[in-house]
């Protein structure tokens, strides 16, 4: 008897899920986070990512998962976190503190300034500047909208000089469908980016959130290509649905 597509799915969950608690668990960093709600981000640890980065520009830090794995891969980095939501910035705040140097900013980037609608999702990780589709909702569970908060939108330009940033510089994204929003606010900067990670979907989870090809095009564009990728998140069927990529400048940034 063949066993349902859900219930394969929901077990490769689970498997994944102890594998990483496992590997939390080998870490004091980790483990003290955990203690606290949050589970660093030790899938990012595979990635085949640069050794010697001196800047990580977290955009999307919700309670600091990636910022854990990015002070204990690259120690002499400054980290700078951006987080709209406050209760996730609450949490992030106890987690960089103990990371030398790192930075908050309440601000979601996008390419427009002023006041927007974060809609705010069950698993606030999941919160998007755009409205959370049915199909997130059922592929995610816990994902859907419980509300609109009202946050400050800047462009990454405005937040930052190019010109204070150490090379390398690595940008990350893991915002929900607003990516390529924050990489049109961010061209000046971008252009010292020397390699960004960024969670790119195949599907449309987040309501005209652009899907893979086109922030593939667009970093090809500018200098970046696409050098490596995470483990695929899948559907009940086996489509690949989302998948963190890894973009790399064909000459350093800093020339």
């Amino acid at each position: 008897m063949s066993v349902p597509a859900r219930v394969t799915g929901a077990a490769r969950r689970t498997v994944a899920r102890a594998a990483k608690l496992a590997r939390i668990l080998t870490h004091a960093d980790y483990r003290r986070a955990l203690a606290g709600g949050v589970a660093a981000a030790v899938e990012h640890e595979r990635l085949d990512l640069p050794g010697d980065i001196r800047t990580v520009l977290d955009v999307g830090a919700n309670r600091g998962q990636f910022a854990l794995v990015a002070a204990r891969r690259w120690p002499r980095a400054r980290v700078i976190c951006f987080e709209p939501l406050p209760e996730a910035r609450r949490v992030l705040a106890a987690v960089v503190d103990r990371i030398p140097g790192a930075e908050i900013r309440d601000v979601a980037l996008s390419d427009r300034c002023g006041d927007v609608d974060l809609h705010v999702a069950r698993a606030d990780d999941s919160s998007s500047l755009l409205p959370i589709t049915e199909r997130q909702a059922a592929m995610f569970p816990g994902t859907d909208e419980i509300g609109v908060l009202r946050v400050r939108s800047a462009r990454l330009d405005d937040e930052l000089s190019p010109d204070a940033l150490a090379a390398p510089v690595l940008l990350k994204i893991d915002v929900q469908g607003g990516e390529l929003g924050v990489l049109r606010g961010g061209g000046e900067v971008l252009a010292r980016v020397d390699v960004v990670l960024v969670e790119c979907s195949f599907v449309e989870l987040y309501a005209g959130q652009p899907l893979a090809h086109e922030l593939i095009g667009f970093l090809a564009s500018r200098g970046l290509v696409l050098s490596g990728a995470g483990v695929p998140t899948t559907d009940g069927v086996g489509r690949v649905v989302q998948q963190d990529l890894v973009f790399s400048r064909l000459g350093p940034a800093s020339d």
